[in-house]
Formats: structure tokens, C-alpha cells, sequence
């Protein structure tokens, strides 16, 4: 009986632990898949880091200049010799010119005439205008910047200055010494009034104003003589001449687009290319029938170009510094806009808000973003996302009420430092052909390394950015 039981056997299924891991890693997984998927099916919002940065718009031309000038010509035959330097000023009864029967040897390291035996020789450079020849090339090669060439023109002109002063000097010193001597044939002429004193001329000295035509400013035929030491005259001869004014004009012809921009200008920044100034000219126009002629005025500085008849100026019709930003980023926004007045605290955090009249005239606060106060007008924007058409304001502490219907547009960017989109209102002050720069230290704007979206259309207000 005992080998014939059979024997009663049952298999139970094993129960299956709970492994959170598992579920774990398949939540992530999930949230990774739909992650990625997001990313590439998503809109791409391109991130603008905002810096400090500046733009100018100029536009180059080349002027005639024209100034009050008066030639001085010689009585009688002889050669002359100059006392005062090129563009200097002088004032009357002071010694310009000679006029010799003979030619003087001024310029060798003695004096030919038999009047005077005694040798004089050439000034050298004085160990003060050596150190300052060495300090200008010393700043001019650390400085120096290949596309600031004109630098080097400015380097070379103060150089010659110096070099030009210490020959003129030499050259008076030997004048003063055949005077105290006697001479014999030499006569000394003296300045009838005070001015700036050129030896140069070009027919242009009593040019005026009504006078400049398209071709006077192209140069066309346009010769200078100059007037130089030993130079044999005769009478009604020019010896030199004088600038008598220190209010000088540069004419320019323009075209018919910057004619129209700076028509209702009175004043326009300009800069001289020889030496990088920059000044403010008055500014008129004169159209004519094949041309329109700018005329830039100025009352100082005239002795820095006071040997030059053409200058090349640049005219700075925009120079702004502030905050630089894509004009790409730049979009526009309607608000409502409420007075000022109608702005209160509460709330549990004090917060800045509005009082809205609900039904059965219940009253209740509502806070708010500000996005820009106009001081000239007193008016406060709001979003009008946040409210109903025709919501009922109520003014603090007065039975004043207000509808919501006033709106105006604001031009703005979105700022995304926080990782969602903000408007920020811009105060825009020039632009170029891909930017804009806009004003620093608005409350309610941009300020330097905020980060804004790129493309302004493809971000939404309040929208997550990653």
C-alpha cells in the first residue's frame, strides 16, 4: 500500500518582489524621451547677451573753406625774406617781411654781404625740443593703431612745427642782425593790422559764400602759389596775407538724401580728418537747380587749418552710447495705461496692485507689474492680459473710478534671466542697419548682461525658455 501512494504534490507560483528601481529608472526614461522629443520638435529660442556699445554715423566729404582774407602785395622790386612764422598771429606794427636789392644766403651758415663779416650759424634743436620730439614718438608708437592712420599725419605735423619754429627762429635771429647793422638795400615791412599770417595764394581770398559753385568744391583747375623766403617780387607782387576773422565757413556739396536729413538742422557735430577734432558748425543750405551746397560755420579753431583751402570733415550725425541689442529682439506691446494715482499697496506682501470694483460695488485688490511710467504724462502701463474689458478702477481713498479702455504700445524686448520670457520696455536712442542702442539705468528696462531672446517672435510672454 505504502509504494502505492501517491503522493500529493503542489506548486505554488513564487510571488514577484517589488523592485522600485525598476520603476524609477522607467519614470526617468519617460521624462527623457518626452524631454528630447520637446527639444526637437520645439521652438528654438536663441538667447542675446546685452552689453555696452555704441554707434556712429558719419558721412565723409571734402569742403572748400572760406574765411576772411586780405593780400598784402608789395610797393617795389626786391627779394623777400620772412620774419613770422606760417599760421601764426600776429599783431600790426609787427615785422612780416623784407625786401632786399640783393638775394640773402640766409639759409648757409654765414651771410654773404659785404656789410657784414661776422658768422652766424644755424640754430640747432634745443635739448627742450629734442624731449619733446622724443615724448611725441614715444606716444605716437604706443598708441598707434593701423586703422587710426591719420594718426601719423598728426605725429609728422608736430614734428615740422617744431623743426619749422626753430628754423624761423634762426632765420629771424640773422634778419635782426643785418638790421642792427645797417644794411644797405634792406627795408622792413610791418603788418597794417593784427591776423593770422599765410604765405600762400590761390585766388579764393574774396571768394564768398554765393560764389561757391559744385565745381569750385571739386577742385576743378584749382592752383596755390607759395610765397617763400628769397623769392624775387615786384611791385603790386602778393607777399603774404591775412586772416582777419576768426569765423570761417566749410562748403560742401551734398545729395538730395542728406540734403532732406539735415534741412531743419541748426547745428551738426563735425569732425576734421586731419587731426580727429570734432566740433559743433552751424549749418544752412542753399539749393540749386543741379546742386545742394551745405555751409558749416564756425567761430574758433580756425588756426588749426588755418594754410589749408579744401578740408576733409566727417559729419557725425549719430554718436550714442548705452546698451547695444539686436534690432531682431525688438517687438511692440499694447498696455492699458492708468494714472498713477490709481496704483496702491497690499496683499499679504505689501505688493504694488490696483483696487477693482466687482459686483454690488465690492471692492478688490488686484496687484500688478508696472511696465513703464511716462513722467510727462503721469500714466502708469499695465498688461491687459490680467483684465477684463471694461474693468472698473477705483482710486484709493476717493469715490474716483476709472474703465480700462486707454491703450498705448510700448517697444520692448523679452528677458529671459530668470528662464521664462519678460517684457522689458527699450528706450530706443540711434539705430544702425542690425542694432540699435538703447538707454542704461531705466527702471524698467534692460540693464548691461541681461540675457533676452534673440528673435522676438519666437518667444511668448511668460513662456519657459530653456
Amino acid at each position: 500500500m505504502a509504494g502505492n501512494e501517491l503522493t500529493n504534490i503542489q506548486i505554488y507560483q513564487r510571488k514577484r518582489s517589488f523592485n522600485i528601481g525598476v520603476i524609477l529608472f522607467g519614470v526617468i526614461f519617460i521624462y527623457l524621451v518626452i524631454t528630447v522629443l520637446a527639444y526637437i520638435t520645439g521652438r528654438r529660442v536663441s538667447v542675446y547677451e546685452v552689453r555696452e556699445g555704441s554707434i556712429l554715423k558719419d558721412t565723409a566729404y571734402t569742403g572748400i573753406v572760406l574765411r576772411e582774407e586780405v593780400v598784402v602785395t608789395s610797393d617795389t622790386e626786391g627779394y623777400v625774406n620772412y620774419f613770422a612764422m606760417e599760421s601764426t598771429k600776429v599783431g600790426k606794427k609787427t615785422n612780416i617781411y623784407s625786401l632786399s636789392t640783393d638775394k640773402l644766403e640766409l639759409d648757409n651758415q654765414g651771410i654773404e654781404t659785404g656789410e657784414v663779416s661776422e658768422e652766424i650759424t644755424e640754430t640747432e634743436l634745443t635739448a627742450e625740443d629734442q624731449s619733446f620730439i622724443l615724448q611725441k614718438a614715444q606716444a605716437f608708437s604706443d598708441s598707434f593703431r593701423e586703422e587710426q592712420y591719420s594718426d601719423v599725419y598728426a605725429f609728422k605735423n608736430s614734428v615740422t612745427d617744431v623743426v619749422q619754429t626753430n628754423s624761423a627762429q634762426s632765420r629771424q635771429a640773422k634778419l635782426n642782425t643785418l638790421l642792427q647793422n645797417g644794411t644797405e638795400g634792406l627795408t622792413v615791412y610791418q603788418a597794417q593790422t593784427d591776423g593770422i599770417i599765410i604765405y600762400a595764394i590761390d585766388g579764393y581770398e574774396n571768394l564768398s559764400l554765393d560764389q561757391v559753385t559744385e565745381e569750385i568744391i571739386a577742385k576743378t583747375d584749382y592752383e596755390s602759389v607759395d610765397l617763400t623766403n628769397d623769392m624775387k617780387v615786384y611791385a603790386g607782387d602778393p607777399v603774404y596775407k591775412l586772416i582777419t576773422s576768426d569765423v570761417w565757413t566749410v562748403a560742401v556739396e551734398l545729395d538730395d538724401a542728406m540734403a532732406k536729413e539735415l534741412e531743419d538742422k541748426e547745428y551738426v557735430k563735425v569732425r576734421f580728418s586731419k587731426d580727429n577734432e570734432t566740433t559743433w558748425g552751424a549749418f544752412s543750405l542753399y539749393n540749386t537747380k543741379d546742386s545742394n551746397l551745405g555751409f558749416f560755420t564756425f567761430d574758433h579753431s580756425m588756426i588749426r587749418y588755418a594754410t589749408e583751402r579744401f578740408l576733409d570733415i566727417e559729419l557725425i550725425l549719430e554718436d550714442e552710447t548705452g546698451l547695444k541689442i539686436p534690432k531682431s529682439a525688438v517687438t511692440k506691446k499694447d498696455f492699458y495705461t492708468i494714472p498713477q494715482d490709481y496704483l496702491t499697496r497690499g496683499g499679504n506682501n505689501n505688493e504694488i496692485g490696483i483696487m477693482v470694483q466687482g459686483r454690488r460695488n465690492s471692492i478688490e485688490f488686484v496687484p500688478v507689474t508696472v511696465y513703464y511710467r511716462d513722467i510727462d504724462t503721469d500714466l502708469v502701463y499695465i498688461d491687459m492680459n490680467n483684465f477684463k474689458k471694461e474693468t472698473v478702477l477705483k482710486k484709493p481713498d476717493s469715490s474716483d473710478t476709472l474703465t480700462l479702455k486707454e491703450k498705448a504700445s510700448l517697444s520692448g524686448v523679452y528677458n529671459v534671466n530668470k528662464g521664462y520670457a519678460i517684457f522689458r520696455q527699450v528706450n530706443i536712442l540711434c539705430e544702425s542697419e542690425e542694432y540699435y542702442i538703447i538707454s542704461n539705468g531705466n527702471d524698467y528696462g534692460l540693464s548691461n548682461y541681461d540675457h533676452i531672446a534673440l528673435d522676438s517672435d519666437t518667444v511668448r510672454d511668460n513662456e519657459i525658455v530653456f
